[in-house]
């Protein structure tokens, strides 16, 4: 079974960007005149909701804070002003990838493997961590770009994946999906791609079986990655090699 296309998630995914989104909520509070603050703990379990206008929806529904009701009718305005803390936090900071995700988009390129994204974030948060990791340039490596606010439903259902499926115009026995979060697995289990789940700051504690492998990272030569479930993989650093025999694998299963 030939691989066609590698279908990288974003947050947590490809850097451990959380934080800065955890910083732009609580800038954009201030900036709405909110007094709402979220904390590490209290953002793990709102991030249990994906899409940020429906973690703030699913934060007042259930906690209830005060200006509930004016942050609802502006929902959407808080949502654009939360996007442009987070544009203008991802300028003035370096993002670092995580271990093994430039050299493996750029062994991808190399090989001629179609490169894409599955995400539930809003497209403008997508373009501005492609550009601080990879450069401006980078924003036409990716032959399809499927962000949150292109599908009705958000991960963990399919939608995403399906809708990048079908523009790729590729079998989903074809593709591999890198995902940090189980909304996440879930959403391209059901899509039928083989998954490649590493485990970020804030969802290292969720449940990771549906992954096809589990790994701490995606590796480097001479610093392997932790297998931490799933299928084993024949090197110690994830490469295209390795990806085609996990491909046969799964296809076998």
């Amino acid at each position: 079974m030939p691989l066609e296309a590698l279908i990288f998630d974003v947050d947590g995914t490809l850097a451990e960007t959380e934080e800065l989104h955890r910083a732009a909520f609580n800038a954009t509070f201030g900036t709405f005149w909110l007094d709402w603050h979220w904390d590490e703990a209290l953002y793990r379990e709102l991030l249990k909701v994906t899409g940020g206008k429906e973690r703030i929806r699913h934060y007042i529904e259930g906690w209830n804070p005060a200006g509930a009701t004016m942050a609802l009718a502006r929902l959407g305005d808080i949502h654009a002003e939360k996007n442009a803390h987070y544009a203008s936090f991802m300028e003035k900071k370096q993002v670092i990838a995580r271990p093994g995700v430039l050299r493996l988009i750029r062994e991808a390129r190399a090989r001629k493997i179609t490169l894409a994204i599955a995400t539930t974030t809003s497209l403008p948060n997508v373009e501005a961590l492609l550009k601080s990791l990879l450069g401006p340039a980078s924003l036409s490596w990716f032959r399809v770009i499927g962000a949150g606010d292109q599908v009705k439903a958000k991960k963990p259902a399919p939608d995403v994946y399906n809708h990048v499926l079908t523009a790729l115009g590729c079998p989903a026995a074809h593709c591999i999906a890198f995902e940090d979060s189980r909304n996440g697995i879930e959403a391209a289990r059901q899509a039928g791609v083989t998954i490649v789940a590493t485990p970020s700051f804030y969802s290292d504690q969720e449940d990771f079986s549906g992954a096809t492998t589990v790994l701490s990272d995606l590796g480097e030569p001479g610093k392997p990655f932790r297998h931490l479930g799933g299928a084993a993989l024949p090197k110690s650093y994830v490469d295209i090699d390795s990806l085609e025999q996990l491909l046969a694998l799964a296809c076998l299963a």
